[in-house]
């Protein structure tokens, strides 16, 4: 049986840094540059709300191998999954990082939280006309201060002035922080939609948005229909919306974020391939955080601790069999990832398709099932 799992893993991996049949050649990963990854996308298909219902979107079907496309609804997920099937979840929660205040001076500053360091401290994104110096006092909108302790790099490490933490009075006092590409002011609908129904560990500033279509309901039809799940944990950071700016990608550095897989998440990964069912990721975050773990026989291992991994065209797959992920921004490392996982020119074609077909794009959009082997 392991042998057999082998052979298609590595069809799969092939299948991955190749083209679609009639494609032109791929080019290696060394090669591989930025606007590879370019594509036209109307302004319009940016969902800039969710769905009337979680769940209420279209669901794009990708075989992974063949490039074959499919159009379907994200409620009929359950009739493209079998018993033993295992979905992974990330299940972090987004805190209301986005805080406001002055000053000394009286000119205005935005915080953005990118990490809880302890109760009282964090690193920061600092917005403001001039960044203020070690040892300023900021006086936030909600009426308590931070002093700002030091920079590294570019985030800042501040620290509360107040005795309650600093995660609760970001409950109470900070913003959802959407990403920059919904063009409006969070609302008290975005505390719930923006978050998924199963989030639980608080320290992520943007959702892992895969996660979103999931409602209770359908998390149940899973279950009734023998399909297993389990949760990791990886904290979105801003990051994840900061443009590749190196022309080639061997030169790009990744962000790093926390991640914690657990002895329970590994021992269902194993029983799943035991099972023959497919180890199947909801979200890019998702795959960083299982192949950021796993060996090179697909075995993960329990790890709490920081990723950088960088996932593009010409990567050797280890643990994750499909993939469920939204439609990502052109020449992001999102972007780069899927095309690992299908191959370039299937997942620019498959983009191509979206556009034509008017799907919804990013955070609120539609969604994508990318699939390279049934279970056995």
């Amino acid at each position: 049986m392991d042998s057999e799992f082998n052979r298609k893993r590595e069809f799969h991996n092939a299948s991955a840094r190749s083209d679609i049949e009639g494609a032109s050649p791929a080019r290696s990963s060394d090669e591989l540059r930025r606007q590879d990854f370019r594509f036209d996308l109307p302004a319009e298909l940016i969902a800039q709300q969710p769905p009337d219902r979680r769940g209420d979107s279209r669901l794009m079907v990708l075989d992974g191998a063949s490039g074959a496309l499919e159009d379907r609804r994200f409620d009929e997920l359950p009739n493209l999954l079998h018993p033993g099937d295992l979905l992974v979840f990330n299940d972090t929660r987004v805190i209301p990082a986005r805080l406001h205040g002055r000053k000394n001076s009286g000119g205005r500053v935005e915080l953005l939280v990118e990490r809880l360091l302890d109760q009282r401290r964090a690193l920061v994104h600092l917005r403001a006309s001039k960044p203020p110096k070690p040892g300023g006092v900021l006086a936030m909108d909600a009426g308590f201060s931070v002093t700002v302790l030091g920079r590294h790099d570019d985030l800042f490490e501040i620290r509360t002035e107040s005795d309650q933490p600093l995660l609760s009075l970001l409950e109470q006092h900070g913003q959802i922080p959407l990403p920059p590409y919904i063009a409006r002011p969070p609302t008290a609908t975005d505390r719930d939609r923006y978050q998924t129904v199963y989030a639980r560990d608080p320290g992520a500033v943007a959702a892992p948005t895969a996660g979103l279509h999931f409602d209770q309901a359908l998390l149940d039809r899973l279950q009734d229909l023998g399909v297993a799940k389990t949760f990791i944990t990886l904290h979105v950071g801003a990051g994840t919306f900061q443009p590749v700016r190196a022309e080639r990608l061997t030169d790009h550095r990744m962000h790093a974020e926390r991640i914690e897989v657990g002895e329970d998440a590994c021992e269902q990964i194993r029983a799943a391939r035991a099972r023959g069912g497919r180890v199947i990721a909801v979200g890019t975050t998702a795959v960083r955080a299982l192949e950021s773990v796993c060996d090179e026989r697909g075995t993960p291992q329990p790890q709490r601790a920081e990723t950088r991994i960088f996932i593009y065209p010409g990567y050797r797959f280890r643990c994750v069999d499909a993939l469920v992920t939204n439609f990502h921004l052109p020449e992001s490392t999102l972007l780069m990832l899927v095309a690992a996982f299908a191959g370039r020119e299937a997942i620019m074609n498959a983009y191509r398709h979206a556009v034509e077909r008017r799907y919804r794009f990013f955070s609120y959009g539609d969604a994508m099932l990318i699939a390279h082997r049934s279970p056995r």
